[in-house]
């Protein structure tokens, strides 16, 4: 413990809001794993029982856990269940069993070479969501091995006086536990934006800020701190005047809440009358509730990934066309645009011959990969069909890279349309089908894809990533990572003047898509819909009902003559200024982090 505690920190804004209060340390130092080889086959079958009797004892906690968690985070309870599936999965319990069995080795030990072989697996998933769905495993096993050593975990339920938690990282389990009455917010070392805690802060609407790196080094227990969700800023034993000035942030961003939540459900349209449909993404079907509070107009992109991360094999037809018929229902009538499976095979090597690739994101995935899988393929499409028929989906195809893989994607959701028409199975016939433009081939053929395709959706997130050569999640380029690259605007503007000659509709549901400070730049080029989370969706709205489109329009026309990033930002900043002090900078520059 340093003797002179930090007095700032700055780490990733995961669930807006200002808290000031009294720290609560959680210590959630994993448990120490020593060797030991077991002599007689008598100690091999009293390990594998005390393994047994442990996971037994994990399940019984999570569904104790589950059965008294808070009304408002009831319907993220799916968190849990995955966590009882992964205990089942074969490459958690039967590798560990098995490893006891055929190395006579310990649980612990057994179980650490478990987790090493998919934390391996893991590592080679691209997708930054997808990646840190491994923390979910390392959950699950860490809580068997504190059964293993007979520690138990402090409930974050049981705490009885108002404090903000402070922890190296928090299980879904442990959020599923808060007691909102008591938790005002939490601060972790580690954790990203579409980490299982950040979803929970956000449901309760509690503020957190996560990546605090060595935070617990920092913090003693009932140190006094100041946390901004908006910023990402955690202020260590502040002074009066940091007091005052931050309680009157907290008021003013109250008033500032209830002012934009009020006008949510009013049309995005600009000051000349312009409209825009602002719409959510969305990745389960528990957020759909959330996204028509928040004032979506449909669903801009549903993720369809997480039936199949949380199945132990392909996931069946009639549990995929369920949750999508339920998303298209409490919608309707607005529509909702599906995106089709955007993984690679590493996921389903045990269901699906595939050979380890050295660079999976320029591997076999997303669209690619579900064409040399047409079975696989064809019974999400036949999904998605039956679903249309009860109410207004959208179907949408990832990382198209050229016409023929356009082509050939149209020709399966024709083959799956013919047997559905054999069967006598209802379906959408007209339904729109349309591509992502997330790779920089197809902003080059935008036009000739423009032929064959309803609708476009940028992906700004992979198309910045691809066309930029950079990792985003790499610490040492992301600050590469620039939305307002003059060629990220050049390629954005390409694609959608194709869409514009073809006659057909374009959307953006990247990052770029939920930054107050690209809405004037979007609009101007001609975007026709805005995807974002549900919870950027108010201030969208708020900027958008704030901008005149002729002024953005103009101010397009300098920006496009700009020569850096740096430049296009300072100059956008300067014209969006008067915005930015109506709606207080603090909160307008609160993008996540």
């Amino acid at each position: 413990m340093t003797d002179t505690p930090l007095k700032k920190l700055k780490g990733i804004a995961v669930s807006s809001g200002i808290i000031i209060g009294k720290a609560h340390v959680i210590d959630r130092s994993r448990v120490k794993i020593l060797y030991q080889y077991l002599i007689s086959d008598q100690q091999v079958s009293k390990e594998v029982e005390r393994f047994k009797d442990a996971l037994n004892v994990a399940k019984d906690q999570i569904i104790h856990l589950k059965n008294r968690m808070p009304e408002q985070i009831k319907r993220h309870s799916f968190i849990l269940d995955t966590h009882l599936m992964i205990m089942d999965d074969t490459m958690f319990f039967n590798a560990t069993v098995n490893t006891i069995l055929s190395e006579k080795i310990n649980a612990e030990w057994a179980l650490k070479k478990s987790m090493q072989n998919i934390d391996n697996l893991f590592s080679q998933i691209d997708d930054p969501y997808i990646k840190e769905r491994i923390v979910d495993v390392e959950y699950v096993a860490e809580r068997v091995l504190r059964n293993l050593a007979g520690k138990e975990v402090e409930s974050l339920y049981e705490i009885d006086e108002r404090v903000i938690i402070v922890a190296h990282e928090l299980s879904p389990a442990d959020t599923s536990s808060i007691n909102i009455g008591k938790v005002m917010g939490f601060i972790t070392e580690v954790g990203g934006r579409t980490s299982h805690a950040a979803i929970i802060a956000q449901s309760l609407k509690i503020p957190a800020v996560v990546a605090l790196e060595s935070v617990t080094h920092h913090v003693r227990e009932g140190t006094l701190l100041i946390v901004d969700g908006n910023t990402g800023e955690v202020i260590i034993d502040p002074d009066d005047d940091l007091i005052i000035l931050y309680q009157e942030k907290q008021l003013n961003q109250e008033r500032f809440e209830s002012s934009i939540i009020r006008l949510s459900h009013l049309p995005a349209e600009t000051t000349d009358g312009h409209l825009i449909s602002v719409r959510a993404n969305i990745e389960f079907l528990e957020e759909v509730a959330a996204a028509k509070d928040h004032g979506a107009e449909g669903i801009g992109l549903y993720r369809t990934e997480f039936h199949y991360l949380r199945s132990q094999g392909l996931p069946a037809e009639d549990e995929l066309f369920e949750a999508y018929k339920e998303v298209a229902e409490i919608i309707a009538p607005n529509p909702v645009t599906i995106r089709t499976l955007d993984l690679g095979g590493d996921r389903f090597s045990s269901e699906i011959s595939w050979t380890k690739e050295t660079n999976p994101a320029l591997g076999l995935r997303a669209i690619r990969f579900c064409l040399q899988q047409p079975g696989m393929f064809k019974s999400q499409l036949r999904a998605i069909l039956r679903a249309s028929a009860s109410g207004n989906i959208q179907v949408m195809f990832p990382m198209i890279s050229g016409l023929q893989e356009l082509l050939d994607s149209r020709k399966i959701l024709k083959e799956v349309m013919a047997e559905l028409d054999q069967e006598g199975t209802a379906y959408d016939p007209d339904i729109k089908v349309g591509l992502m433009i997330e790779v920089p081939s197809a902003v080059t053929v935008a036009d000739i894809l423009a032929k064959h395709a309803d609708f476009f959706s940028i992906g700004t997130n992979d198309l910045i990533q691809y066309a930029l050569a950079i990792d985003r999640v790499n610490e040492h380029v992301a600050f590469m990572y620039q939305p307002f690259h003059p060629a990220i605007l050049r390629m954005i503007l390409q694609v959608i003047k194709a869409a514009k000659q073809a006659g057909i509709m374009v959307s953006l549901c990247g990052e770029m898509a939920g930054d107050p400070l690209c809405t004037s730049v979007l609009l101007a080029m001609g975007i026709d819909e805005l995807s974002v989370n549900s919870g950027r969706i108010p201030m969208i709205k708020k900027v958008i009902r704030s901008l005149s489109l002729d002024k953005a329009r103009a101010d397009l026309r300098r920006i496009m003559k700009l020569d850096t990033a740096a430049q296009v930002r300072e100059f956008t900043m300067k014209k969006m200024q008067p915005l930015l002090d109506e709606l207080d900078h603090k909160l307008f520059m609160a993008t996540g982090g």
